[in-house]
């Protein structure tokens, strides 16, 4: 039996494919609030725990400090977030929200319960393609 290579029965095609739209879908509003989805991924570590260390940021969004710290730059520059060497280890950088960082979190929450809203699914099949993703995530290396 040969494999199926038909562009349209590619789990990976669909993945990627979602992962566009549903990053483009972000795109409009959070240019409204100011922010890349990146930085919107950034703020949502932190007002679930505020003050992180850099790399406890990167160990959540999976993404390295070459890649982490020139957005955490701008996003200071923004004035999102300050950055400050840690008391404890001068060789850690902590990341805090600022009032104009936490000031986003109710419109963000706001943004996507719209975008939740548009995408007709039930909550039972976004939380299994939630799930179903996270597996995925652990499966690969």
């Amino acid at each position: 039996m040969e494999p199926d290579l038909r562009l349209d029965t590619q789990l990976c095609f669909a993945l990627y494919s979602a992962s566009r739209k549903v990053t483009s879908a972000y795109r409009e509003p959070l240019k409204d609030m100011g922010l890349t989805y990146p930085q919107y991924l950034v703020l949502l570590v932190l007002w679930e725990n505020d003050h992180r260390k850099v790399n406890q940021l990167g160990e959540a969004l999976m993404l390295d400090s070459g890649t982490l710290s020139p957005l955490l730059r701008r996003m200071e520059a923004a004035g999102f977030v300050t950055r400050r060497r840690s008391d404890e280890d001068e060789r850690s950088v902590v990341i805090s929200l600022t009032d104009k960082g936490r000031g986003l979190e109710k419109p963000a929450a706001g943004m996507q319960e719209d975008l939740l809203d548009s995408l007709e699914m039930s909550k039972r099949d976004r939380l299994l393609l939630h799930d179903l993703a996270q597996k995925l995530c652990r499966r690969l290396p």
